[in-house]
C-alpha cells in the first residue's frame, strides 16, 4: 500500500505521521515545491519508527512525481493555509492552480489512484480535482465533513462533560463557517436525544461553536489547525486502503442526492477499497433540507469562480 501527500506542512506532516503510526501502509511518500522540506520532514518522522513502532517507510522529494508513481491513495493539501480573519473562499484564486496541477501530476503517475482533497476551499478544490483529473467520481473525496463532525462530538461532549466515544454526531453540507449543517437533530449521547442533557439554547450555541471552529483556531493560532485535520483525513486513508466500509461524512460528486447533481458537497458515504462505496440519503428534517439548500447555493458561488 503506497500513500502519497502532497503538500509537507503542517497538515501534511500530521498526517503522514498519524498513517505511518497506524501502520497500515507500506510506503508513504510526502512531495513538496520547497527545496528540501519534504525530505526534512520525511527524515524527521522517520527518526521516530523506533519509538513509536512503526516498520512503514516514509521518503520526501521535492517536486519530482515520478516518486509517486503507483501510488495507491494520494492526498491533496498543498496550498496557502487561512491567515486569521480570511474565509476558506478567499484562498481560491491561489489555491485552485495549485490543485490542478497536482491533480494532472498524480493521475499521470498513478492512474489507478484514489484522490483525497483537503486544500480549501475543500467542496470546489473536491469538485475541480473530480473535473481535471478524470477519475471516477468514486474515486475523488473531499475530506471535511470529517473534521467538522470530529469538531461537533468534541463540542457536545464537552458541554455534557461525557467522553467523546459516547457522542454519535454527524456534519454535512458544505465545509465552510457558514455552509456547514450539523445535524444537532440526530446527535445522540449512547443512543439518547442530546436533547436529554443540553436544552434548545445550549444545542443551538454547540452548532454555532462547530461551524465557526475553524476560525476559532486560525485566531488562536494563527494559521489553519492541522492535528484534527490530519487525523480526520489518515482515518479517510485507512478506511480505503483495509476496506473497513466505515461512514464518513465527506464531500462527494453528488447525481441526484439529496435533490442535486454536479456539485461537491459533504454527505454521509461507505468508505473502502473503491472509495466511495455508497452515498446515504438520511432524511432530513424541513429545516435540514433548507440549510443544505443554502450550502448548495453557496458551494456553486465559490464553484463559479473556478
Amino acid at each position: 500500500m503506497k500513500v502519497t501527500i502532497v503538500g509537507a506542512g503542517a497538515v501534511g506532516a500530521s498526517c503522514a505521521e498519524y498513517v505511518a503510526i497506524k501502520d497500515f501502509a507500506d510506503e508513504v511518500v510526502l512531495i513538496d515545491i520547497k527545496e528540501g522540506f519534504a525530505e526534512g520532514k520525511a527524515m524527521d518522522l522517520m527518526q521516530c519508527s523506533s519509538l513509536n513502532g512503526f516498520d512503514s517507510t516514509i521518503t520526501g522529494t521535492t517536486g519530482d512525481y515520478t516518486k509517486t508513481a503507483n501510488s495507491d491513495i494520494a492526498v491533496i493539501t498543498s496550498g496557502i493555509p487561512r491567515k486569521p480573519g480570511m474565509t476558506r473562499e478567499e484562498l481560491i484564486s491561489t489555491n485552485a492552480g495549485i490543485v490542478k496541477m497536482v491533480a494532472e501530476n498524480l493521475v499521470k503517475h498513478s492512474p489507478n489512484v484514489t484522490l483525497i482533497v483537503v486544500s480549501n476551499p475543500m467542496d470546489t478544490m473536491a469538485y475541480l480535482a473530480a473535473k481535471v483529473s478524470g477519475l471516477p467520481k468514486n474515486r475523488v473525496i473531499g475530506m471535511g465533513g470529517a473534521l467538522d463532525s470530529a469538531r461537533f462530538k468534541y463540542n457536545l461532549a464537552q458541554a455534557m462533560n461525557c467522553p467523546t466515544s459516547e457522542v454519535s454526531a454527524m456534519v454535512i453540507g458544505g465545509h465552510s463557517d457558514t455552509g456547514m449543517v450539523p445535524l444537532i437533530e440526530k446527535a445522540t449521547r449512547n443512543s439518547l436525544p442530546v436533547s436529554e442533557f443540553l436544552d434548545a439554547d445550549k444545542q443551538a450555541e454547540i452548532v454555532e461553536a462547530t461551524k465557526v471552529g475553524g476560525a476559532t483556531l486560525t485566531k488562536l493560532l494563527g494559521t489553519s489547525a492541522w492535528y484534527a485535520p490530519g487525523a480526520a483525513v489518515s482515518e479517510m486513508v485507512k478506511a480505503i486502503a483495509l476496506d473497513t466500509k466505515k461512514i464518513f461524512p465527506c464531500s462527494c460528486l453528488l447525481d441526484g442526492q439529496y435533490g442535486l447533481e454536479d456539485i461537491c458537497i459533504g454527505v454521509p458515504a461507505v468508505i473502502g477499497k473503491n472509495g466511495i462505496e455508497e452515498i446515504l440519503e438520511v432524511e432530513l428534517s424541513d429545516a435540514e433540507k433548507e440549510k443544505m439548500k443554502s450550502s448548495a447555493e453557496a458551494v456553486r458561488k465559490t464553484n463559479g469562480l473556478l
